[in-house]
């Protein structure tokens, strides 16, 4: 009896030993899951300002477009009533200037629809990449949690008695 004493402190010992390295993978885990959401918050906050920031200068360029294309009615109010783009549409001459100006106009609003498009792919691609990261954490943290509930039995240990 005197003898498996011994054994079994050591065997103590080794179940503690395990127990902590369980908790610092754990821990591990946690911190690692923690600053992959942040990247993802990160990274979502940039693309949902980007995507603000197209679609606000697709806007205006349609906007643009739609003054360049309506007939021009003299403004009877103020002079500071009159924005630079109305101005600068006063100042058009002939026929092939518009068309040139609507030819540009026309040109960027697609550039910054292709813009926008290909900013929203990588959005997604960005989502599914940190999704999947983070479903790699969080199993990773799910398996040291089920080791740590369930440790197996150390090399070389016995679990007879006798």
């Amino acid at each position: 009896m005197s003898q498996d004493i011994p054994q079994w402190l050591a065997e103590i010992q080794t179940l503690r030993e395990q127990l902590t390295q369980a908790q610092q993978e754990s821990e591990r885990a946690y911190e690692s899951a923690a600053s992959w959401r942040k990247l993802y918050e990160t990274e979502a906050q940039q693309r949902r300002r980007d995507t603000i920031l197209a679609q606000k200068t697709i806007e205006q360029l349609r906007r643009e477009i739609s003054q360049i294309r309506s007939p021009q009615i003299p403004s009877k109010s103020p002079i500071s009533d009159i924005t630079p783009i109305q101005i600068e549409v006063d100042q058009i001459t002939s026929e092939q200037e518009i068309k040139a100006r609507l030819v540009q106009a026309l040109q960027e609003c697609d550039r910054l629809s292709r813009l926008l498009q290909t900013e929203q792919e990588q959005h997604a691609q960005t989502r599914n990449s940190l999704t999947l990261a983070l479903g790699d954490a969080i199993d990773l943290l799910s398996k040291v949690d089920s080791e740590t509930l369930h440790p197996t039995n150390p090399p070389g240990g016995s679990t007879d008695a006798g």
